[in-house]
């Protein structure tokens, strides 16, 4: 390989052109910079040895290691990627754009930007509405595609990777049909009846 050759995802996807619209995640979403280009989302990185050194894992990679819950599918990074791969593929059929920036959309719509939490003093508990920081907001928005991928092709003729890209899809474009994005109206709702 040519030294300065462009890094791109699975050889194909290139991280130059995509963009982070929310200014508030750009830092939590690891799409440019040395270290989160990356070939394949399997770096081997250690990133839980310090609190929020996540936030540096590259954003591709975030999701395959989110996709290996269920006991049956942990430390399944291979299948994960593979996955991924295969859903990046449809995305790209179904909507001709780089899916790169399409799982962005998808991250930055899927999270909630508030959310409530139990106060209690005395065994009275009451909820109160509270901002969430954009940490939890990728994390959260990275966990609810999974889980809405990982529900609708259960027990169904759909292969999971095809139930990933119809959930990022999606939720990159807000429709209610995405569970991530049902899951966050419903806790914006309840935070903003709490408020």
């Amino acid at each position: 390989m040519s030294e300065g050759a462009e890094v791109k995802l699975f050889g194909r996807w290139s991280y130059s052109d995509v963009n982070i619209g929310d200014l508030s995640l750009q830092d939590y979403i690891a799409v440019h910079g040395m270290h989160a280009m990356s070939f394949l989302p399997h770096t081997a990185g250690r990133y839980q040895k310090k609190k929020f050194r996540k936030a540096l894992c590259p954003i591709v990679e975030r999701l395959c290691c989110s996709m290996m819950m269920h006991g049956r599918n942990n430390g399944k990074k291979m299948m994960a990627v593979r996955i991924v791969k295969h859903a990046f593929e449809i995305i790209h059929l179904l909507t001709d754009v780089n899916p790169l920036q399409v799982y962005v959309d998808a991250v930055q719509n899927g999270g909630p930007r508030e959310d409530s939490t139990r106060v209690g003093s005395a065994g009275v508990v009451r909820r109160q509405a509270v901002d969430v920081s954009p940490l939890r907001r990728v994390n959260q928005a990275i966990y609810l595609l999974c889980t809405g991928a990982r529900n609708s092709s259960f027990r169904n003729i759909k292969s999971i990777a095809e139930c990933l890209a119809d959930e990022i899809m999606n939720a990159a474009k807000e429709s209610s049909n995405s569970y991530a994005i049902k899951k966050k109206d419903e806790i914006e709702r309840v935070a903003k009846a709490n408020r």
